[in-house]
């Protein structure tokens, strides 16, 4: 690992700046701000914002894909989600479909006040679970000019629905009873309790596979980062449940959709559930030999002469 817990070698192309902007709710959100090495601020730069996966943080994914746009002439913007990673919020750990959603929608706040941001041109790119925060912006935010998604995560119907949609009646109302009950006992806590992790720490041959998939990734050296637990806190669940990320992509009134997900990503049915329902102009790229998490830092299969393409176009 690179110093300062980044997962990767800042280009000698790119420079990198430590900043920081307020959410609507006052949470002050970390982040890091990429640019050009030639890059000159008498000029209007197009922008991007870069979110990281649900349980990531900006020196992971996030990070990667920045240093790579940035060559490409683009200012772009990561972020820690609000309550989570070096930025603000208390109880440590939350998440909030609301919150997430407006951390997208404050770094274009941030973005589009800067002199050298055009803020015409700025749009946004999603991994995982940000897929669908950026999207549940661009909705409501016609600020937002193209989105694109990487290995895209539809959070509040996971929660809803399980994965693959496979969470019965009887299930779900189990699971809110227990989600109800802990109320109580967070009320009386000093901390609320937290959920297992998302990415495992040790596994063998009986372990769930994707459990494992994550843990390769956040639970070893190749994308091990101290702020990226893969832990909320567990009444958060029920914020989720009652909320629909995606019910609006026909707002989004011909912006464009890029939607990235790997051929053999556990996740796809998300990616192809949006393409479907969203209007055109929108394109599914799949990425050949590629599982779900491949795409958050392997750069070898990252499509990022996709992602260019897309952008210079919607930009």
């Amino acid at each position: 690992m690179s110093k300062n817990n980044y997962i990767f070698e800042l280009s000698d192309k790119v420079t990198r700046t430590s900043v920081s902007y307020t959410t609507r709710y006052g949470i002050a959100l970390a982040a890091d701000l990429y640019r050009p090495a030639d890059f000159d601020e008498t000029k209007e730069y197009p922008a991007l914002i870069v979110g990281a996966p649900y349980g990531g943080v900006k020196e992971q994914g996030p990070g990667i894909y920045a240093n790579e746009m940035a060559q490409h002439g683009y200012v772009v913007l990561t972020f820690d989600p609000a309550y989570n990673g070096y930025s603000e919020g208390e109880p440590r750990h939350l998440s909030s479909p609301d919150l997430f959603v407006e951390d997208f929608m404050a770094g274009v706040d941030f973005l589009g006040t800067r002199v050298f941001v055009d803020r015409d041109r700025i749009g946004a790119i999603g991994i995982c679970g940000s897929g669908g925060f950026a999207l549940s912006a661009a909705q409501v935010d016609p600020r937002i000019q193209a989105v694109a998604t990487v290995s895209m995560y539809d959070i509040a119907r996971m929660h809803k629905m399980g994965m693959n949609d496979s969470m019965s009646d009887e299930d779900r109302a189990g699971f809110l009873k227990m989600v109800a009950d802990q109320r109580y006992a967070d009320f009386e806590a000093v901390d609320p309790a937290l959920t297992d992790r998302g990415a495992l720490l040790g596994w063998d041959e009986d372990s769930h596979p994707v459990g494992i998939e994550f843990g390769e990734f956040y639970s070893r050296p190749r994308g091990y980062h101290p702020n990226s637990i893969t832990q909320f806190t567990v009444t958060s669940a029920a914020s989720w449940m009652n909320f629909g990320l995606l019910d609006n992509l026909s707002w989004l009134n011909g912006r464009p959709i890029l939607l990235v997900m790997g051929e053999k990503a556990h996740s796809a049915y998300f990616s192809e559930d949006v393409y479907e329902a969203a209007a055109e102009p929108k394109e599914l790229y799949t990425v050949p030999g590629a599982n779900h998490v491949d795409l958050y830092d392997k750069t070898n299969l990252i499509p990022f002469e996709k992602l260019k393409g897309f952008f210079d176009d919607a930009l």
